[in-house]
């Protein structure tokens, strides 16, 4: 749904998901197209202008967890309870590539703001990161022994922040694929993490009802 800031009041209602959606996304050039995910193992493509839906994509097998677009480009990155990732063009609403590897579901899926990199993390803990222009994966590292919820790469794309279930957050160096800080503070799992557009803070969300500002 679409409310007016400022108000109460519902502009748009998209609702040709069958099931719960977990993620959506705006397009980073125009804002005129949205993407979701759902539980109905599909993702869809909305016309924002139209109020309709684009396309509808389909492939996985499992609940879509996390969406999110490739900066400056049409295609758009899901992760799965199916332990795959897949990259869709949006254009065409087919899948261009699946990345495979994870061994349990993953819960969040990110882009780099250069657009090479993604990040994905599962319910094990476990860390993956992969290079978009060589298909592959070029890192995979445990973050915890708990899922971790959300992955969050800062503007320079050198630190990845990751929320997990065991009320923290961590922050790796993605050039070592070091630890380089631990936040604790939240009393319970950490759902979702964000930088700001400078990289300066670190805002988290959490279970225990609280948002967290971190530097």
């Amino acid at each position: 749904k679409f409310g007016a800031f400022g108000g109460s009041r519902c502009l748009t209602s998209l609702s040709e998901h069958t099931q719960a959606v977990w993620g959506v996304a705006f397009h980073d050039i125009t804002g005129n197209f949205l993407v979701s995910c759902s539980m109905d193992h599909t993702a869809k493509l909305w016309d924002l202008v139209a109020n309709k839906c684009k396309h509808t994509m389909r492939g996985h097998v499992d609940s879509v967890n996390s969406i999110c677009f490739q900066p400056y480009s049409n295609n758009v990155c899901t992760g799965s309870g199916d332990k795959t990732v897949s990259l869709w063009d949006c254009r065409s609403g087919l899948c261009i590539q699946t990345l495979y590897g994870h061994k349990n579901s993953i819960n969040s899926v990110s882009f780099a703001l250069r657009g090479d990199t993604i990040a994905s993390a599962d319910a094990d803990g476990v860390v993956r990161l992969w290079d978009v222009r060589m298909v592959a994966e070029v890192a995979a590292f445990s973050a915890t022994q708990y899922p971790v919820n959300a992955t969050a790469f800062d503007p320079s794309g050198r630190w990845l922040a990751t929320a997990s279930d065991d009320g923290q957050l961590r922050v790796f160096d993605t050039e070592t694929h070091e630890l380089r800080v631990t936040m604790t503070g939240h009393s319970d799992a950490v759902q979702c993490c964000a930088f700001d557009r400078k990289g300066k803070f670190l805002v988290s969300g959490g279970s225990d009802a609280s948002m967290r500002m971190w530097c």
